[in-house]
């Protein structure tokens, strides 16, 4: 069920126990709510002022698309299917305090490089989602995001963000092996997608023909991405029904 302006409008929205103006989007979380599973953040401008919104247990792959939110304190986002964390999301939502993240999809550690540019981020929570895994999880994420103060539930110590330091350098001068985590990075798109639509895409990507060359083409271009703005851009063009610039192969010009 899409996030639409009536569905926002029709949703809970209260003062919680710690006194803040809460909106309620919970998949299960309230008699208004039972039974939507949002794929999508969207539409929150017409939700006006709020200090945290709940969206646990949907099926939300990207965190992103708020409007400017700048009262909005408190995100809760457990059990949804993130992957990706918008760069810009930090300009829309600067005074975010409490992040929850439990059981996503978050992969990489350079994918929660951007929780570092939340300049008052100080509660986050990332507990089983992939990354997490990862060596040097717990000393990445101090070492990105020096204002987080707990971090999974357990209180930052002074000495955990010196080993963060010793392992990683600084920003102006990170380690090899900073270096090294700093360049993988998820990418969102699915290779796979040239070949016929993704659940919930349009007709117009099924309409969409390519030639054995045309799909080597674009498979090639999505891998040389080195960005998630040009994996949008691509994504955006198929999405629409049209071959991104540099795909198309003309045959009489190759004879």
């Amino acid at each position: 069920m899409r996030l639409t302006a009536d569905l926002i409008n029709n949703s809970l929205s209260y003062l919680n126990p710690l006194k803040e103006r809460e909106l309620d989007l919970r998949a299960f979380g309230s008699r208004r709510n039972t039974g939507h599973r949002i794929p999508a953040i969207e539409n929150l401008g017409v939700a006006g002022p709020h200090d945290a919104i709940d969206l646990t247990d949907n099926d939300i792959q990207v965190l992103g698309n708020f409007p400017l939110s700048p009262r909005l304190r408190t995100l809760l986002l457990a059990r949804n299917r993130i992957t990706t964390i918008q760069p810009t999301l930090p300009n829309a939502i600067p005074s975010l305090r409490n992040l929850v993240l439990t059981s996503n999809n978050l992969n990489e550690l350079a994918d929660l490089d951007v929780l570092g540019k939340f300049p008052r981020l100080t509660h986050l929570v990332l507990m089983d989602n992939p990354v997490t895994k990862k060596e040097h999880y717990r000393y990445w994420v101090l070492w990105r995001c020096p204002t987080v103060r707990f971090l999974d539930y357990q209180k930052v110590k002074d000495a955990e963000r010196n080993k963060a330091k010793e392992l990683f350098g600084t920003a102006e001068a990170p380690t090899e092996l900073a270096s090294q985590i700093m360049g993988i990075k998820t990418k969102t798109f699915d290779v796979g997608a040239t070949n016929g639509p993704a659940p919930g895409q349009g007709s117009k990507l099924s309409r969409l023909k390519l030639t054995d060359k045309e799909r080597k083409k674009l498979q090639e271009m999505i891998k040389k991405a080195d960005s998630l703005e040009e994996i949008i851009r691509l994504e955006k063009a198929l999405n629409e029904g049209r071959l991104p610039p540099g795909v198309m192969v003309e045959d009489s010009m190759e004879e």
